[in-house]
């Protein structure tokens, strides 16, 4: 059974904490352990299990224990979504609400622009491989809209929802930046993108070659706090937009050997970039079994 946290007052709406629990109780998934935040309401929610009780059982995992605790302080909202891909399990953190992609997005843009151009048996030109190549490492803007609206603009994102097995995931027309995710749909994105759903046997080497090699503003996140080894085959696609709605919109994805992950954010813009970025690091820290 999926258990709700409860619904915070308005009065608290600007300063919101949210502790990562366990996610829904759907196919394939099953609920994280328990979260315990600072708030009395958490703490009078029952007592704690006696030590005769078994404890359940930990998470196999070299590198995450996604069962233990996620928990922070943080103003506006946060989410977290650890896809285990050899168990089909999904944790992470309840309710899935959406936020904003940003430039996460073009990983689906340039994923799906390759594959139709493999499923057409088109060869690219240097050109556009190149193109796609900036709109990864470097998070190019410039071209990205070309390529969406090649691929079909808003038929893309349904596209992407359909393949990739999305649940809470909404596009907008002619904006891929606007579409809304949920965190672990963004972990499900992450697999597809791995598996070579989203970009088909030819590209999947190449797209997560570049997505491994992400730099300049966009490296942050999971990637930071990775242990060295594994940050070297961990491809990442990061979001980050000020809006006019007067928020940080942060969004980070990452990929690994048989995981992936998802970590969804949004607070008052006054905060600044890094405050997201930082909720992406300590996430990833927190589940990190070792550093």
């Amino acid at each position: 059974m999926r258990r709700p946290l409860a619904v915070l007052g308005a009065a608290l709406a600007a300063t919101l904490l949210l502790a990562g629990c366990g996610p829904g109780a759907t196919k394939g998934h099953v609920p994280a352990a328990s979260t315990v935040s600072d708030s009395p309401a958490a703490e009078a929610e029952g007592p704690a299990a006696s030590p005769s009780v078994a404890p359940s059982p930990a998470f196999s995992g070299p590198l995450f224990t996604p069962t233990q605790p996620v928990t922070m302080n943080v103003k506006g909202y946060w989410s977290w979504a650890y896809y285990d891909h050899k168990t089909d399990t999904m944790y992470g953190s309840t309710p899935y609400t959406t936020s904003d992609t940003a430039s996460m997005a073009k990983a689906w843009v340039a994923a799906d622009w390759l594959r139709r151009q493999g499923e057409q048996n088109k060869q690219p030109g240097s050109t556009a491989l190149a193109e796609l190549s900036r709109m990864i490492r470097d998070s190019e803007t410039e071209n990205t809209f070309k390529y969406h609206v090649q691929n079909g603009n808003l038929t893309s994102i349904k596209r992407m929802i359909s393949l990739c097995g999305l649940t809470e995931t909404k596009g907008t027309q002619n904006s891929w930046s606007l579409t809304q995710m949920s965190a672990r749909d963004v972990a499900r994105l992450a697999k597809c993108i791995g598996d070579g759903r989203a970009a088909g046997p030819k590209w999947t080497a190449w797209l997560l070659n570049e997505m491994r090699n992400v730099r300049g503003p966009g490296r942050f996140g999971p990637i930071e706090v990775l242990p060295a080894d594994v940050q070297k085959t961990t491809a990442i696609k990061n979001g980050w937009l000020a809006r006019d709605d007067g928020q940080w919109h942060i969004a980070c994805m990452a990929v690994g050997d048989g995981w992936s992950l998802g970590i969804m954010a949004h607070y008052p813009s006054s905060l600044g970039k890094d405050y997201g970025t930082k909720t992406c690091r300590e996430v990833t820290k927190q589940l990190l079994t070792r550093h």
